[in-house]
């Protein structure tokens, strides 16, 4: 492990920096000892890669085994990396391929510190509702 930081945009996230993305999709985690928690965790490709980071999110605590993409997790996670310069102000992450869901995130932060979390999307049901 070469980090790991409590990060919370809303929701509370304690998340491990690994040295690798393989090290990162090779993690089989026992969920069943920490029922309650919200956990993520994050490697490095080799540079030149399409992505510069693996990212998988954990949230048995939220009723979700793993978040194929978690835009909450990606935030968080953005601003502690660029805001510690362990990454540059925009760069790509890959979350979801252990799931076979392979998401393609653009993480952007602006010089105020806001982060911009982006990638293509799906609309899996559209609606409207009166309040």
């Amino acid at each position: 492990m070469l980090a790991h930081q409590w990060v919370d945009n809303g929701p509370g996230w304690a998340v491990v920096r690994l040295a690798t993305a393989q090290e990162v999709l090779d993690l089989e985690p026992d969920l069943s000892r920490i029922p309650t928690a919200m956990v993520g965790a994050i490697g490095a490709y080799p540079p030149g890669s399409e992505h510069a980071f693996e990212l998988r999110t954990f949230a048995p605590g939220a009723g979700v085994v793993e978040d194929p993409v978690c835009g909450s997790m990606n935030a968080s996670v953005g601003q502690w990396m660029t805001g510690s310069g362990a990454a540059p102000t925009s760069y790509k992450v890959s979350q979801g391929a252990r799931l076979g869901r392979a998401g393609d995130i653009t993480i952007t932060a602006d010089s105020d510190g806001s982060v911009w979390v982006g990638g293509a999307t799906t609309t899996c049901f559209r609606g409207t509702a009166t309040l």
